[in-house]
């Protein structure tokens, strides 16, 4: 098993992702069987520069028997904004749904954005029996301010968790919901039998949630203001949502 180091850079990060990033790494650590994954070169860790700020990119990338790549990115524009981006990519042979996570921080120190899903990739776009008994079985918290999914949202699951905590204790409440959904995603996966059958099914799934992802046109403008047009489409297209054929 791959040992995971810690990481100074996101010490210096919003509290809560912070926190998520460590919750992330543990559970990854504690049910699966790690192997670094390797990313290009240069596109590992990035510096650049948006609107006069220094934009810090690392990226921890591995992979396991169920998991072709585990991704997790922790971003930083100067003072204004903190990033945490974190994506589990299933091999073909597993029908397992995509778990996603992201967290946005701004300057004023609040988390605009805080969301988590495992989004089905199966034809019917609905999660299994047992994920949706694991998922129902998880306390939830009323959250202030809910979300609206964006235009290319049609990729989340019922259990998408879509919001803007608005105090430390709705922090706290994303935090151990996050957990628990990584949690049963990963007890899942560990106890699913390949069904190499369905590699066709699989693959086309994965294929619109990484196609419909790349909709996002925040992503993709904060990137080519920092780096320019071609690189921000090398990078989304090879680390953040690449498509196996």
């Amino acid at each position: 098993m791959s040992s995971i180091s810690p990481s100074p850079f996101r010490e210096r990060q919003h509290p809560l992702i912070h926190r998520l990033a460590d919750t992330i790494e543990r559970v990854w650590q504690q049910y699966l069987d790690l192997s670094p994954y390797h990313l290009p070169e240069d596109l590992g860790y990035v510096e650049g520069r948006m609107e006069g700020e220094k934009l810090i990119i690392e990226n921890k990338c591995y992979e396991t028997p169920q998991f072709r790549k585990l991704h997790l990115e922790l971003a930083k524009v100067g003072t204004s904004l903190d990033i945490l981006h974190c994506v589990m990519f299933p091999r073909s042979e597993y029908a397992l749904p995509m778990f996603g996570a992201d967290l946005v921080g701004g300057r004023t120190g609040n988390i605009s954005l805080a969301i988590a899903d495992l989004s089905p990739t199966n034809a019917e776009r609905q999660l299994s029996s047992d994920y949706q008994t694991a998922l129902n079985a998880i306390p939830t918290t009323q959250f202030v301010q809910r979300r609206a999914a964006p235009e290319w949202g049609d990729i989340f699951s019922d259990f998408c968790l879509l919001v803007r905590p608005g105090s430390p204790a709705e922090e706290d409440a994303f935090h151990d919901q996050v957990e628990a959904y990584l949690t049963v995603h990963c007890e899942r996966a560990i106890a699913t039998p390949p069904t190499p059958e369905r590699k066709d099914e699989i693959l086309a799934g994965q294929r619109y949630y990484c196609a419909r992802q790349q909709e996002n046109d925040k992503t993709r403008r904060v990137l080519e203001k920092a780096f320019g047009e071609d690189w921000a489409d090398r990078y989304i297209t090879t680390v953040l949502f690449d498509v196996v054929e």
